[in-house]
């Protein structure tokens, strides 16, 4: 995404975050495991063992092992993007560094000796949340594509309440309707179950910022040069490739209104003109810009997490909503950017 103009600070960064104050104050009940319970008598299958249950249990028991080390890998900063309980790319990326911060072999795969260094983490992959007033309280619309639409909102909010909770859980909004079949997603009050992606260790703070074109994936490093956090990116395409070099941040900003110019875009529409589009999540640039020494260029946020690390992006760093507030809180301006192959 090019770079905006400077943006207008209209909330402190902790508002733009998914997980409010609110919800952090629950203090929510843990629960089983299990993305639902395993039918009675039935044999949980381990890691590297042939099967033995019957083809919808055997999926089941996949499903609920992959969410698990979803859940797992996102408490450690080692983010397999939006959790949806399936093996894909961004899993794998996840899985391989973090295979090497642990001096098991890279290989991506969730294999025996990973599953148990997971586990070394013994909080339920489940826990209850209960539904509270800014949940639900909208405005909740639909967002439209054209850009010269999105600039007639006076907000660019969540478009229901399954796309707010998915970002507050870091989860995709199918898998927050799977784990609570029948629950009322907008009455406050209800009781539904997520998965427990908050309370893992504190990231410290950043010393270096070094994202991998080849890989899909934005690091930091610490100042001992130790990998500390990775996540899934969307890093650039043949019309507009990602700048391979030595930057620096210039400025962190949060919950920016995007000045939008169609000037700098190969895609543009016919007859777009300069536009100002208002802050919040489903902002082109989501939750905050991390402003880049290379003109035109950041790290942002994106309305759209589950193309994340899978599509093209106009050239900047796009990063899941949660994971750019999340390195936005842990870089500063004149932090190291290293952008590479």
């Amino acid at each position: 995404m090019k770079k905006i103009a400077a943006p207008i600070l209209v909330a402190m960064l902790a508002g733009a975050l998914p997980f409010t104050a609110t919800a952090a104050r629950q203090a929510p009940q843990q629960v089983p495991q299990q993305a639902a319970p395993v039918q009675q008598g039935a044999a949980v299958q381990q890691p590297g063992q042939p099967g033995t249950l019957d083809p919808a249990a055997e999926d089941r028991a996949e499903f609920e092992r992959l969410l698990r080390a979803q859940v797992l890998l996102d408490r450690l900063h080692f983010s397999p993007g939006e959790i949806d309980g399936a093996y894909g790319s961004n899993m794998r990326q996840a899985l391989s560094s973090f295979q090497k911060s642990r001096n098991l072999e890279a290989s991506g795969k969730l294999d025996e000796a990973t599953w148990n260094a997971l586990n070394q983490d013994t909080t339920p992959t489940l826990t209850t949340y209960v539904l509270t007033n800014e949940d639900v309280a909208g405005p909740f619309q639909p967002i439209p594509e054209d850009m010269m639409e999105k600039a007639k909102l006076p907000k660019l909010g969540y478009a229901s309440p399954a796309e707010g909770l998915g970002e507050k859980f870091h989860s995709s909004p199918d898998l927050i309707a799977r784990l609570n079949p029948g629950k009322n997603l907008a009455r406050a009050g209800e009781q539904i179950v997520v998965p427990s992606v908050h309370g893992g260790p504190t990231l410290p703070a950043a010393s270096k910022v070094v994202v991998s074109d080849s890989r899909k994936v934005l690091m930091l490093f610490d100042g001992a040069d130790r990998l500390i956090a990775q996540y899934p990116a969307s890093t650039g395409s043949q019309y507009d490739p990602l700048p391979i070099g030595e930057w620096k941040i210039e400025g962190v900003h949060p919950n920016p209104t995007y000045h939008y110019n169609p000037k700098l875009f190969w895609d543009a529409e016919p007859g777009d003109k300069k536009a100002k589009v208002a802050p919040g999540p489903n902002n082109p640039v989501g939750v905050v810009w991390i402003d880049l020494s290379k003109p035109h260029y950041g790290i942002h946020g994106t309305p759209v997490p589950k193309f994340i690390g899978k599509t093209e992006s106009h050239g900047c760093i796009r990063l899941t909503n949660w994971s750019a507030a999340e390195v936005a809180a842990v870089v500063a301006a004149g932090t190291q950017v290293v952008l590479q192959e």
